[in-house]
């Protein structure tokens, strides 16, 4: 952090140097819709098994399950260097998803600032 005189007076304010920013990674999300479990696969096991997916390999930041309009979501979020590594982790997610649900539909985000957008295949 930076020590920077505020405007009209001898107090410091703190605030965040650019070079602070420098080694920070990427912060990605993939959202899987969840469908009908495989046989013998119980709810509970389902987010964790995500979750542990993206955590072999690459760093898991958080995963959540949700409901929406009647559909479970799981959405596990990760950082990685860029975009193509980021999608490689979520196939790797998805994949060992759906060994235990079917998984109807799989999105990628990238967070810019405080907001999600969408990764493109192939940028």
């Amino acid at each position: 952090m930076c020590i920077c005189a505020a405007e009209g007076g001898s107090s410091g304010e703190t605030q965040p140097s650019m070079n602070e920013y420098a080694g920070w990674m990427p912060s990605y999300r993939v959202t899987l819709s969840i469908g009908a479990l495989r046989p013998g696969v119980a709810p509970p096991d389902v987010l964790p098994a995500a979750g542990a997916a993206a955590a072999e390999v690459t760093e898991l930041e958080a995963s959540e399950l949700s409901v929406v309009a009647g559909e479970a979501r799981i959405t596990v979020r990760f950082s990685a260097d860029d975009a193509e590594l980021a999608e490689q982790v979520a196939a790797h997610v998805g994949q060992a998803t759906a060994r235990l649900a079917a998984v109807v539909t799989a999105r990628l985000t990238e967070r810019v600032g405080a907001r999600w957008y969408p990764v493109s295949s192939g940028r």
